[in-house]
């Protein structure tokens, strides 16, 4: 292109398809003009809008054991099945959309409509799509629209030799903490190019639906750095607020759930934006979820700050349940945020001490990774089954990934050692990771028997703190938690949603499960008409320490 004053620029093109990166080369990418003679011929349907949504987000690059990067074909074969048998319905995919930098997590794009070549073809992230549909697993693309990578020969800016085509001019069109552009949401062309984005994935590959990264900072000019939000109603409609970003998410939901009726479309939003969650037509900003961002910072600092015996049982009931009427929610105890280096995963929170020495099945059962084993079933269960309307878990996480991750960058020598998952200690039957991975399967399973995802909030009817106990019924299902580190208790009256008998749904004691099978599967609690903690019935239960039950109507 030649600029108005007389400059020849080279670009990639805006709409380009796919670009390919030699880094023996150049790190910058060249587009590619891809129009293979045979196109891919899609063999599955979609798989219908799930009720409850049990989410895997995962990363195709990392999902090999080896030092590289992933592949797509390697994911479908390798990936797919694990997910399906861990009950998982829904998988997150990330990084899909071409970045320049690897180790930017997929999050500084360069190409917005070009698939990453660093995992194949696009042909063979179809395959993958439509693998996922046929074994019945919805697949949700984590779409950036919140910023671009600043680079100017193989992305967007400076794109027609000015600073302001797609992105806001001046400081209001940088991002001080991701050093990238941010978009001109204002801009006709701008809001073309971003909807026009969304289709193409849906269209094109046949993604069921997107999880918006960064949604707080488009909403906000402030861009939520350095701002905390009370919940106060003025930090939600006052002059912080980007009117033309909030309009251009109302404007792709509806466009979305127009379009494709059976979409899913989740946000990243910390600030707690009242009506995000709710239709355009009601005045909402019309997303299906959102994110419960701060149920993975109160286990870390539960597990970084408290000791077991100083748990406020209320305090975690409040957490979980601290979410707006009627804007659905998705629960998670960790993703990706918590799995990078700098921070630690709840697995090593709980067990890093011992994790490279005692979680073989053939040394004996250590108090460390007795405890790490018990309460990581604990805090995934109680958060999946109080938390939300949905539950996400990241890659890896689990069976208690024993490493962080970390991709390859000039600080840790280009090493790919942290940028893969570690199957292989999975896969190894002699040892411990096999109990977390099939009581996370187990939990996923119980759900989509009993629905607790797709039903009403649960009423808690215990929070005992001096017995650290807590009970809650949810879609007819009773959770019974002793976060007791030492007490368990016999005849432990638990009251009940209704009379008759009851059976053992769930039990994280079990010796599959690395528990101490103190409870027997096959026992069953008949009900006493008595009132009982705001229940008409109550049962007598026997609770473990450091164990949880799930009760259902035999």
């Amino acid at each position: 292109m030649i600029t108005p004053e007389g400059e020849r620029i080279y670009r990639l093109p805006a709409w380009i398809e796919r670009v390919t990166q030699d880094l023996n080369v150049s790190p910058t990418y060249e587009a590619v003009f891809w129009n293979p003679p045979v196109k891919y011929q899609w063999k599955n349907k979609a798989p219908p809008k799930p009720t409850s949504l049990r989410v895997y987000e995962a990363h195709v690059g990392i999902a090999t054991p080896e030092g590289r990067v992933g592949q797509f074909t390697e994911f479908t074969a390798n990936v797919l099945p694990r997910i399906k048998k861990l009950g998982y319905n829904t998988i997150q995919l990330m990084a899909i959309m071409e970045h320049a930098y690897y180790a930017s997590f997929g999050y500084q794009v360069t190409s917005f409509f070009a698939a990453s070549s660093r995992y194949g073809t696009p042909e063979e992230l179809m395959e993958l799509i439509d693998t996922a549909h046929g074994l019945g697993i919805t697949v949700l693309l984590d779409v950036v629209h919140s910023h671009a990578c600043k680079n100017v020969l193989d992305g967007l800016n400076e794109f027609d030799g000015s600073s302001h085509q797609y992105f806001h001019d001046g400081a209001k069109g940088r991002h001080e903490l991701w050093d990238s552009r941010l978009f001109n949401y204002g801009n006709y062309e701008t809001m073309r190019f971003l909807l026009s984005n969304l289709r193409y994935y849906m269209e094109k590959y046949q993604f069921d639906g997107f999880r918006f990264d960064g949604v707080t900072s488009m909403m906000y000019l402030h861009h939520g750095i350095g701002y905390g939000f009370s919940g106060n109603y003025h930090e939600y409609f006052g002059d912080t607020v980007d009117l033309e970003a909030v309009v251009y998410l109302m404007l792709a939901n509806e466009m979305i759930h127009t379009l494709y009726p059976n979409a899913i479309t989740i946000a990243e939003d910390v600030s707690g934006m009242p009506t995000l969650c709710r239709p355009v037509s009601e005045g909402g900003v019309g997303f299906d979820y959102r994110l419960a961002m701060a149920i993975p910072d109160m286990w870390i600092k539960l597990l970084k700050e408290k000791s077991d015996d100083e748990w406020d049982l209320g305090s975690i009931v409040f957490t979980l349940t601290n979410r707006r009427y009627k804007e659905p929610t998705i629960a998670y105890c960790e993703s990706h945020d918590q799995a990078l280096v700098g921070d630690k995963t709840i697995a090593f929170w709980l067990m890093d001490k011992e994790m490279y020495t005692h979680m073989s099945r053939l040394s004996d059962l250590t108090p460390i990774i007795d405890r790490g084993l018990a309460l990581h079933k604990m805090i995934r269960l109680i958060t999946h089954g109080l938390g939300g309307e949905g539950y996400l878990n990241f890659i890896g996480n689990e069976f208690g990934h024993p490493e962080w991750l970390d991709f390859p960058r000039a600080g840790n020598g280009s090493s790919f050692h942290y940028a893969r998952r570690q199957w292989n200690v999975l896969d190894d039957h002699l040892l411990r990771y096999q109990h977390l991975n099939e009581f996370d399967s187990a939990m996923n399973y119980a759900e989509n028997e009993a629905g607790w995802l797709a039903a009403p909030q649960a009423y808690v009817s215990l929070k005992h703190e001096g017995d650290k106990v807590l009970v809650f019924d949810r879609a007819g299902a009773v959770f019974i938690f002793n976060f007791h580190p030492t007490k368990s208790f016999a005849d432990y009256r638990i009251g009940v949603p209704a009379s008759g008998e009851y059976r053992v749904l769930l039990n994280s004691d079990e010796t599959r499960f690395g528990g101490h099978n103190r409870v027997s599967n096959d026992s069953r609690y008949f009900t006493t008409p008595e009132h009982w903690c705001n229940r008409d019935q109550f049962v007598q239960v026997y609770v473990p320490c450091r164990t949880v039950l799930v009760l259902v109507k035999a």
